[in-house]
């Protein structure tokens, strides 16, 4: 039995495809979250950097608080030293909150504020916690947090950099975790994810898998977010 109930919902019925807003057309988003909506997708994607932990510079916690929508947020923190900057996504009304290994030497102390955070949309579903780690993190780092956490996410790419090829190496990372964190953790896998490999990435026993550009490509995301859910399922 899972110590969250928000994990046991999304485990449920995984897997589950969390569409990033960053590629979305945002003179028309209201619009396009709809689409999203109407084509069965339940976790939308916020993708939050600082220009410091990786390259690129996008939202913040009023960003997440600004989109009005029945959507799950499900917030990825690439920012240095998060502790001080939690308490603001979770106000924002973050569903889950990830943060990276890489990110702070003191892992342990920010998923333990997490989770004495409460969700602001429904204080009885909780903020699911998640661990991010790079490609070239080693996933050691799971061990010493494990019972802080309950969701790994494992980057394909290296974050910050657009136009990156799924790494391979990906499945065996993911077979690794779940070997690691059992049935209770979610995994999630994000980057480099298309209309070509998403099917294959389920199959890797991914709970959630995150994709951006697939579904935002400026022709038909209604159509592309229908096809990805069909084809993990």
């Amino acid at each position: 039995m899972s110590r969250h109930p928000l994990v046991d919902r999304l485990r449920a019925s995984a897997p589950h495809v969390s569409v990033g807003v960053l590629t979305a057309d945002w003179m028309s988003l209201g619009s396009q979250l709809k689409l999203l909506e109407s084509a069965g997708v339940e976790l939308l994607h916020f993708d939050v950097m600082d220009g410091n932990f990786c390259p690129l510079l996008t939202l913040g916690a009023p960003v997440v608080a600004g989109l009005k929508t029945p959507l799950l947020k499900d917030v990825h923190l690439m920012i240095e030293e998060p502790l001080a900057k939690v308490d603001g996504f979770a106000a924002a009304g973050a569903d889950i909150i990830t943060i990276h290994a890489e990110s702070t030497r003191h892992v342990h102390r920010v998923l333990q504020a997490l989770g004495r955070m409460t969700n602001a949309n429904d204080p009885n579903r909780g903020i699911v916690r998640g661990l991010a780690l790079n490609p070239g993190t080693s996933l050691e780092s799971i061990e010493p947090v494990v019972d802080e956490l309950e969701l790994v996410l494992v980057l394909a790419v290296n974050p910050g950099w657009g136009g990156q090829k799924f790494i391979s190496a990906t499945k065996e990372r993911v077979a690794r975790v779940r070997q690691m964190v059992g049935e209770d953790v979610l995994i999630c896998v994000d980057g480099g994810i298309t209309r070509d490999n998403i099917a294959e990435v389920a199959r890797m026993g991914a709970d959630i898998i995150v994709t951006g550009s697939a579904v935002f490509d400026g022709k038909s995301p209604l159509e592309n977010a229908k096809y990805m859910i069909e084809a993990i399922q």
